[in-house]
């Protein structure tokens, strides 16, 4: 089944934040193929059965050895051998976080049934966000600069290289000559990266491959998420990351996200291609500076987001939440959807609490959650979280919710003040 939505309402600029959306376009592209790597199950289909069985993925850190740092905790992506996955022949120029990001991609590609051969030369690309995984390739460097011999890259230029690599190599692998990019927006680069590859399609692009694959699960990694003062130290993995509830105490990060193949509707229809659902609306916004008393721009961002898909809040069948485990941070987001859809006035999502929260991985893995909730008619759960925190008066689902799901908000907020929001809807 294909479907062509039109878009016709114009996406209003945020000029308190200096961020937006695309603006109006023919029609709303569609998803076609989804990979994912994540913490609770490796491939589409694994996650999705272990995340509605509610089986959390977090777990002590085995990648290296945490136990003396202050967090131990972390979700890793489980049986990941890269030989299984990619050519022999790519490892040895492969990092780990590009290794998950090949095989999530190759997933994807196979499950839109696209042959990129097919395709005429340069329309199809890649667009995908970044923000953690370089640290890990960072070290790597490092650690060669500080032994004997050799010549090395500079800590910053192996940031820049990973994220060229990242996208470079699905192009490579695959054949996609069209536009490529990587944002980097930390959370919510794996919304603003669908974004954009939105933004190639209307350029004339047919198929973009897109979304996020992330995580820092290394020495330097973890210092620096440590220092910003939001991981969980708990070490039991049922009670470290419980977002919304009155026992959060913080976060724990994860590794993985997913890929996902976002296509022209028409190109789609033409190839009768199975479609998950169409990509209907998309803002962005940053905070405000930090002191002001200026609202935060998540609200801003799903109101305009449901704005531009021509959506009113009661026909939303779901939020995804960010899900911060932060209780400060909790309470903005709840209160920004209590705003919105008044209190407990629309269900709310967090899968994430069965990973952790994925970086630029995170939100394309709640974007892909969305789609298929909409394709098998239920809603995740979130798992260990018992009582509601003061200040969140959220419908919270903490066990799998049958019933049609027709239209799905995700909502992503980045370090330093990035939102985004995406609504996607079931294809018509």
């Amino acid at each position: 089944m294909t479907a062509v939505d039109d878009i016709t309402t114009p996406h209003e600029t945020d000029t308190t934040s200096g961020r937006r959306g695309d603006g109006p376009g023919p029609a709303s592209p569609v998803f076609t193929g989804i990979g994912v790597t994540a913490p609770n199950g490796l491939g589409t289909e694994p996650w999705w059965r272990a995340t509605l069985a509610g089986e959390c993925g977090i777990a002590p850190v085995s990648r290296f050895d945490a136990s003396s740092y202050p967090a131990s905790l972390a979700g890793e992506v489980p049986g990941f051998e890269a030989k299984q996955h990619i050519p022999s022949r790519l490892i040895p120029q492969t990092d780990h976080m590009t290794r998950l990001a090949l095989t999530a991609a190759a997933e994807a590609l196979q499950d839109a049934g696209v042959q990129p051969d097919d395709l005429p030369e340069y329309a199809a690309g890649v667009v995908t966000a970044a923000s953690a995984g370089g640290f890990e390739f960072g070290q790597r460097e490092l650690e060669a600069l500080w032994s004997k011999g050799g010549q090395h890259v500079s800590a910053y230029q192996s940031f820049a290289w990973f994220y060229a690599v990242n996208t470079g190599q699905i192009s490579i692998r695959h054949g996609l000559r069209g536009p490529s990019g990587v944002l980097v927006t930390e959370q919510a680069g794996g919304l603003d990266a669908v974004a954009q590859a939105r933004r190639q399609l209307r350029k004339g692009s047919r198929l973009m491959v897109t979304g996020g694959v992330d995580g820092a699960i290394c020495p330097w990694g973890w210092t620096a998420q440590l220092a910003g003062g939001r991981l969980s130290t708990r070490d039991d993995p049922a009670r470290a990351y419980l977002p919304f509830d009155a026992d959060a105490c913080g976060q724990v990060p994860g590794e993985g996200g997913a890929i996902l193949v976002l296509e022209d509707a028409g190109s789609a229809r033409e190839r009768g291609a199975t479609v998950y659902g169409t990509l209907a609306g998309y803002a962005a916004t940053f905070d405000p500076a930090p002191g002001s008393s200026d609202e935060p721009g998540l609200r801003r961002a799903a109101e305009l987001a449901l704005d531009q898909a021509g959506v009113a809040p009661a026909e939303v069948d779901v939020v995804f939440a960010d899900a911060s485990g932060v209780p400060a941070l909790d309470r903005l987001e709840a209160e920004a959807l209590t705003k919105i859809f008044g209190a407990r006035g629309v269900p709310v999502a967090v899968p994430k609490t069965m990973t952790g929260r994925l970086a630029a991985g995170g939100a394309s893995l709640d974007l892909a959650a969305a789609l298929l909730s909409i394709r098998d008619s239920v809603i995740p759960p979130a798992v260990n979280v018992t009582a509601s925190a003061d200040g969140c008066p959220l419908d919270l689902v903490t066990a799998p919710r049958r019933g049609p799901v027709r239209t799905a908000l995700v909502l992503a907020r980045g370090y330093s003040g990035f939102n985004a929001a995406m609504v996607v809807t079931a294809a018509r």
